[in-house]
């Protein structure tokens, strides 16, 4: 009755004039637009229950229209109030046909508006003598401008070709430095100051004593001078700011490292080579056809790359945009040349700061993977600028298998000791880099002086039987080493004594990686005065015993109750010295701040930093000391959507069918009652993962505590329209033994969404007929392959940038490491291109234009729209201009909620897809013979229908490049 009455005042509205459900924009508003094409395809069932495609391509000098806003409907809200004030259905926005064919970036409702457009938070940074805190002062939203600037896409990198940096970068907008009292309060903000205003601010880092800040700017992007990066250094006490090269010709290339400091008043800067002249120019007629050949029969699998070198042209661009000249430059103004110009990737000095490790690409370079796996060189060189030996110079690894947990051959992770002034460490596998070699050990861990003596040999530090992950050190009598396997989540911390080779390594913790309820936590790490972080050790009175802090998440089935242990290192016991909060707040150990001495430190003048949260209440800050353990808070930042503050939040947990525990968060609206108002159209977005057990996939992950961070194009947005949100279901797929977990997808998929459907039913807060699915990503797959299989449990889906054809990514996907001629059946039944027949529910594509995330190619939604069309679906497709994985531009984002926004009121809210969807799920009963010969295709007797599919594939791809 409720539903009929709102779609009556809808009819009301749209007979009204289109002024009065316009905007309430001046002309001048809608200058501010970026005149850029946004296409938009839609196919719709007409009311005659004919087919009509619609294709939209228009210009945003134009103003939109028909964009109603939430006051013109204040008369209808006001009628439908529940004692309280609550609403007793969503607000709602009159969306007619007429909006799908207006084309241009649109707006969505104001209530969205107001959360997406909340000023964003600082970003903290406290000083090495943490006596100081940096907030780093960020923007809203960019503008579409920002991303439409011209960018260089070549080795898997884009490149902003004017800025001389990797494309896209955020940036702060200003630095403010606030003293921790002795109190432990903050004193007054002093503003970081000098620069021009309206800087752009990136990579601030601190001076090894914490007197200077360095910092780069750049004041203009329209030209080659103001778009340049420019190295500037600040005096933290003052806070004047200078550039640190008096040239204005030195500029700093940031296309990978950018700059380091050597020591307290010397950095190391990539700069761009002054002898450099203007870019390669394409040449007009090409030297030759592009040739690949492997003529030697290699074995060379590789997942979809994108943004990779196609010729001989980009490798020299490539060259271009990425060599850098290394400077030494001090803030007394001296400046220095190190070496020749190269590609310098990284740069890394030793923590006694005499030395400096600088790896750098060269040539040869792939046209098949990214610039990663090109040829690396390690090379060892003093702080001064001198050239001591060659480390490593690794080949083209474009033959790394796609099987997970295998690597790179030769060394890798290339490291300083943390502990030691000058010391080398690094791995080197011995299953020639192959996950799917037998062989004991898999992983060596060797280590060596800076300068080793003649015919002195690396020392062998460990060897490992799984995969190597890394090294926590302390001291000479104490190291953490962690090595894992994928494929049976086994993860094993060894404790190691790295000057004493009379102790035998022994194995600390031995778990599975899924189960979170074992997980003892990790150490935390004290700062030392060269400005490494090691192991902290905590001495207790009376006690002689090694003790270090464990900081775990503290999983458990009520949720996290993060926790701080006390761990004696030699005999395993543990003393829980502190722990969140249960009842109402989520606290989490941030950071060690009693770190300024070197040696133990004493337990009772231990100071940490926590965070301290609840649904409701937004992230603050706090400093607690022992004994007192009193917490001083130190933040006090605004609530982002006061809107929202008392929005309700729940943790739920519900069984699927095979016995599996699951667990979402369900949110509701402020004010709402299930009892008084009934049920809300729902959304649910959820992303699958993958287990290796049925115990580890029902435990539950999260705290029902945590404050409720709402992004830009987050779900919960849809709060303040009067959804129910189910955010983050689970949905396990589990492959346990030696099964693997893609073997049952789509069975275990749509099992656990109807868990969670049955779930939001049976509570009374969802009204089984509206109730919607989404997803961004693999959470896109998910969704268009639910509207496939399982369309009796909802009513439209929105999937934004996903990959939907997986013989398009023949060589693994997600977690599948087979390829498509290994496990043909699975990439073809799990594929939703292949079952577009049977998706018969709306469902809204969004993709960006420019995504180079590895699979989710731009075309897999541009070839499944073509699917869905060519079988009468109700289905929409947006392409946003620039837009690559994720969506950054205002104008992007803020249609993306106005598409999604029209979606869930017209085909959840309002339905009004249900008569033909019913119509056309009985015509498709009675289709057993085409069922039939996708079941012969998904079993893999179907060679020639998948030899067609990636013809047409291929001929998409001329089409494309003609």
């Amino acid at each position: 009755m409720r539903l009929h009455k709102v779609y009556h005042r809808f009819s009301l509205l749209s007979s009204l004039p289109s002024s009065a459900l316009s905007l309430h924009h001046s002309l001048s508003a809608y200058k501010k637009h970026i005149s850029l094409p946004i296409r938009s395809l839609s196919f719709h069932h007409s009311h005659n229950n004919s087919l009509k495609p619609i294709t939209d391509t228009h210009f945003l000098g134009k103003p939109t229209k028909k964009m109603s806003t939430q006051s013109d409907f204040c008369a209808l809200a006001a009628e439908n109030v529940g004692p309280n004030g609550s609403a007793t259905s969503p607000p709602t926005q009159a969306y007619e046909d007429d909006d799908a064919l207006e084309g241009g970036y649109r707006l969505p409702p104001q209530e969205i508006r107001d959360i997406v457009d909340a000023p964003p938070l600082p970003a903290l940074s406290f000083s090495p003598k943490r006596d100081k805190i940096l907030f780093l002062k960020r923007r809203s939203l960019p503008p579409l401008s920002d991303l439409a600037r011209p960018e260089e896409k070549l080795a898997g990198v884009r490149i902003d070709a004017k800025c001389n940096s990797r494309s896209r970068m955020s940036f702060y907008t200003g630095i403010g430095i606030h003293d921790l009292l002795a109190d432990d309060t903050l004193g007054p903000e002093k503003e970081i100051h000098g620069f021009p205003d309206g800087s752009k601010i990136n990579f601030v880092t601190w001076s090894p004593d914490a007197r200077y800040l360095s910092f780069c700017i750049r004041t203009g992007e329209d030209d080659d001078v103001g778009s340049k990066l420019r190295v500037w250094f600040a005096d933290v006490e003052t806070g004047k700011a200078r550039p640190l090269f008096q040239s204005p010709d030195i500029c700093l290339n940031a296309v990978f490292d950018n700059f380091v400091w050597v020591d307290d008043s010397t950095l190391l800067v990539c700069t761009i080579p002054l002898s450099r002249g203007n870019p390669p120019k394409k040449p007009l007629v090409p030297f030759g056809p592009k040739i690949q050949a492997n003529e030697q029969r290699s074995v060379v699998q590789v997942r979809t790359y994108q943004d990779l070198l196609k010729d001989e042209y980009d490798e020299d661009l490539f060259d271009y945009y990425a060599t850098s000249q290394l400077v030494l430059a001090s803030l007394d103004g001296a400046v220095k040349e190190v070496g020749s110009p190269a590609l310098y990737t990284s740069l890394d000095p030793s923590p006694d700061r005499k030395y400096i490790l600088i790896s750098s690409f060269h040539r040869p370079y792939s046209y098949i993977v990214p610039c990663g796996r090109f040829p690396k060189k390690v090379d060892l060189w003093t702080a001064d600028g001198k050239f001591v030996r060659e480390i490593c110079d690794l080949p083209l690894a474009e033959d790394i298998p796609i099987t997970t947990s295998s690597v790179r051959k030769g060394m890798r992770s290339l490291n300083w000791r943390a502990d030691k002034p000058s010391t080398l460490y690094w791995v080197e596998t011995q299953d020639g880099g192959d996950a799917k070699v037998e062989v004991s050990p898999r992983d060596i861990i060797y280590s060596e002086p800076a300068e080793p003596l003649q015919g002195e040999k690396p020392s062998i530090m460990h060897k490992l039987d799984l995969r190597y992950g890394g090294i926590s050190w302390c001291d000479d009598s104490l190291a953490l080493v962690y090595e894992s396997w994928y494929k049976t989540r086994q993860i094993r911390t060894w404790v190691l004594s790295p000057g004493n080779d009379d102790t035998s390594p022994r194995i600390l913790f031995d778990r599975s990686s899924e189960d979170v309820y074992s997980d003892p936590g990790s150490p935390m790490f004290r700062r030392t005065r060269v400005g490494t972080y090691v192991i902290a050790k905590l001495k207790k009175e009376g006690d002689d015993g090694t003790y270090v802090l464990l900081n775990g998440n503290g999983a458990t089935p009520e949720g996290n109750i993060p926790f701080l242990d006390l761990f004696n290192i030699n005999t395993g016991s543990k003393q829980r010295i502190w722990e969140s909060t249960k009842e109402k707040y989520y606290e989490t150990v941030v950071a060690l701040m009693s770190d300024q001495d070197e040696g133990d430190i004493n337990l009772n003048k231990l100071k940490i930093l926590t965070s301290k949260e609840s649904k409701t209440e937004n992230t603050q800050y706090y400093l607690q000391r022992w004994p007192e353990k009193k917490p001083i808070q130190i933040t006090n930042f605004p609530h982002p959507y006061p809107q929202l503050a008392s929005l309700q939040k729940e943790m739920i947990r519900y069984q699927r069918k095979d016995g599996v525990q699951l667990t979402a968060t369900l949110y509701l609206p402020p004010g709402y009652d299930p009892a008084r108002d009934g049920p809300l159209p729902c959304l649910v977005w959820s992303y699958p993962g993958e287990f290796k057990s049925k115990e580890a996939a029902s435990q539950v992950r999260g705290s029902p505590n945590e404050f409720s961070g709402i992004g830009s194009t987050s779900a919960l947005l849809w709060l303040a329209r009067g959804f129910a949100i189910l955010s983050g279901p689970t949905i396990p797929i589990i492959g346990e033994g030696k099964e693997e977990a893609n073997d049952k997808y789509v069975e275990q998929l749509v099992a656990s969404a109807e868990a969670a459907v049955e779930e939001v039913i049976r509570r009374g807060v969802a009204h089984p007929n509206k109730i919607a699915v989404g997803g961004h990503s693999y959470g896109a797959f998910m969704t268009a392959n639910l509207l496939a299989h399982a369309p009796h449990l909802f009513c439209c889906g929105i999937a934004r940038s996903g990959a939907y054809n997986r013989t398009l990514t023949p060589f693994g996907f997600q977690n599948e490491d087979r390829t498509l001629w290994e496990a043909t059946s699975v990439y073809v039944e799990m594929s939703p291109f292949m079952s577009a027949n049977k998706i018969k529910k709306p469902i809204l594509l969004i993709h960006g234009e420019e995504d180079n995330n590895s699979g989710t190619l731009t075309m897999q939604s541009d070839r499944f729209f073509t699917a869905l069309k060519g079988h009468g679906a109700l289905c929409r497709l947006v392409i946003l201009p620039f837009e690559s994985h994720g969506y950054a531009a205002r104008e992007s984002i803020m249609h993306v909620l106005w598409e999604s926004d029209r979606w869930l009121q017209k085909y959840c809210v309002l339905n009004t897809s249900d008569a033909n969807v019913d119509s056309d799920l009985s015509k498709d009963a009675g289709k057993e013979s085409t069922d039939s010969e996708n079941k012969a295709v998904a079993a893999g007797g179907g060679v020639q229908e998948l030899e067609l599919l990636e013809f047409d594939t291929f001929q998409l791809i001329r089409r494309s490049s003609l």
